[in-house]
């Protein structure tokens, strides 16, 4: 059983505050609030928080805490959405904010090697000061730390060109539930000897291990940065955009956001955040984003796809931002979502992917049947590019509507062979409709690899999936 006894809480402190200074140990009832919270809405008090000052002294507490056989709750930014650093009854919080240290940066080979409390804004910002960009990138870029986006393998703005997170990971240190280092930081891009384990970590919300460092790859910062904020009637004719601005722009296509009218008017007239720059808006308002490193073409390739998709789609407006501050300003837009979501609380959000084929019959579907229901608040946007659709359900009260809505959003999800989770992973809040999404025989390789990595279940402990305690 875990240390909840006061005596136990003392054997607790007794084992870790020698391996950490004043302000490594924290006890339960004095944790601040962000140890106890995250975006989802959930709250848990733990039992303490420990906070190590560097890789070596977090493998240190995992072994003391294995020897303890104490179960822990692993936090970074404290940004998800699935519930999975929220600290459950008995755990205590292993808080990774402050391994903050860039440790190497490899301007021939374009990697830089981190260790994973530092936020990913600071990355980027590193990055793009020495000609380089880490190409990932979501809205809470200031708060996210590198360690989170690993181990949830965060999606984001940028993965029709650059991939998940995943792709950006050339070498990750990972510490087992018993304290044993894993550590491959390799720098070279071809390396097939065996099984690659870092993939094993990338993605699996701390079930598997604790990530502390990692080599992360880099990309040339593009020499132009071209936004367009596109607006077309009906879904069709944004399927028809996509294709063009592909075969027009090939790799230099690098965001492709599509905004259903529902979610553009809740953040522009509801909110007031900018204003569309169209007298009447279309039903889908699209964010293209070219990058490139020709300057003295890039411009003239992107207006002319544009002028194209004008002649190709009747519909269609078009403005393109004529700087920075300008295409700032157009993805301000995209980036509210998370004040648009809190205007209709309590609200229920879900991140989903499926096929294009299917996008536009399910949002149709999952609509006229949330109406029915009663929910007319409804925020609707996606990176259309790879399938990602986010749905935001407002004014929804209780634990049984908040099931209820999750059931129809996810069966009807799976049905049609797409994920209950595009980028958000699963955590706490969707473990129970893992199954709709992936075969018994899945399920069960992931809880052989939970059980042979973390055989007495003491990390993250009930989050992806279920499995009998052990302590």
């Amino acid at each position: 059983m875990s240390l909840t006894t006061p005596e136990a809480f003392e054997r607790l402190q007794h084992a870790c505050t020698p391996v950490l200074d004043a302000a490594g140990f924290m006890a339960g009832e004095q944790a601040e609030p962000r140890y106890c919270t995250d975006w989802s809405g959930g709250t848990g008090r733990p039992l303490a928080v420990l906070r190590p000052r560097d890789p070596q002294e977090t493998a240190r507490l995992l072994r003391i805490l294995h020897g303890l056989r104490q179960p822990l709750v692993i936090q970074g930014g404290m940004t998800g959405l699935v519930g999975a650093c929220v600290p459950q009854p008995g755990e205590v919080v292993l808080s990774l904010e402050r391994l903050r240290s860039i440790e190497a940066f490899d301007a021939q080979a374009g990697t830089l090697t981190v260790q994973a409390g530092v936020p990913l804004e600071t990355v980027q910002q590193y990055a793009e000061a020495r000609g380089w960009m880490f190409p990932v990138d979501i809205g809470s870029r200031g708060s996210c730390q590198i360690g989170g986006i690993i181990a949830t393998n965060a999606g984001g703005n940028r993965v029709l060109r650059h991939g998940m997170t995943r792709q950006s990971v050339l070498g990750l240190e990972v510490v087992l539930s018993d304290g044993t280092v894993l550590s491959r930081m390799g720098q070279a891009l071809k390396d097939n000897a065996g099984y690659d384990l870092k993939h094993n970590f990338i993605g699996s919300e701390g079930t598997l291990g604790v990530i502390t460092r990692a080599v992360l790859v880099l990309q040339p910062l593009p020499a132009t940065h071209l936004t367009a904020l596109v607006s077309v009637n009906g879904f069709d004719s944004v399927r028809k955009l996509l294709s063009l601005c592909r075969q027009r722009l090939g790799a230099g296509l690098c965001s492709f956001e599509v905004m259903w009218r529902d979610y553009f008017d809740a953040v522009t007239v509801g909110l007031a955040t900018g204003r569309s720059p169209f007298e009447e808006p279309g039903t889908h308002l699209i964010l293209v984003e070219f990058m490139g490193n020709t300057p003295d073409t890039d411009t003239a390739t992107f207006e002319a796809a544009m002028e194209v998709a004008l002649e190709q789609l009747p519909s269609a407006q078009i403005v393109l931002a004529q700087s920075l501050a300008e295409a700032a300003q157009l993805w301000a837009i995209r980036d509210a979502a998370g004040e648009a979501a809190r205007a209709i609380g309590p609200w229920a959000g879900f991140d989903v992917s499926l096929s294009p084929d299917h996008m536009e019959r399910w949002v149709q579907a999952v609509h006229d049947q949330l109406r029915r229901d009663g929910y007319d608040a409804l925020q609707t946007y996606g990176h259309l590019g790879d399938g990602n659709l986010h749905l935001v359900i407002g004014h929804v009260h209780g634990a049984g509507a908040r099931e209820q809505v999750a059931d129809l959003v996810h069966r009807s999800i799976g049905a049609l062979g797409g994920s209950i989770s595009g980028e958000h992973g699963i955590g706490i809040s969707k473990k129970h409709h893992l199954g709709y999404c992936r075969s018994d025989a899945e399920i069960a390789m992931m809880r052989s690899l939970k059980q042979t990595l973390d055989p007495r279940q003491l990390l993250n402990r009930g989050r992806v999936i279920d499995l009998p305690a052990t302590l």
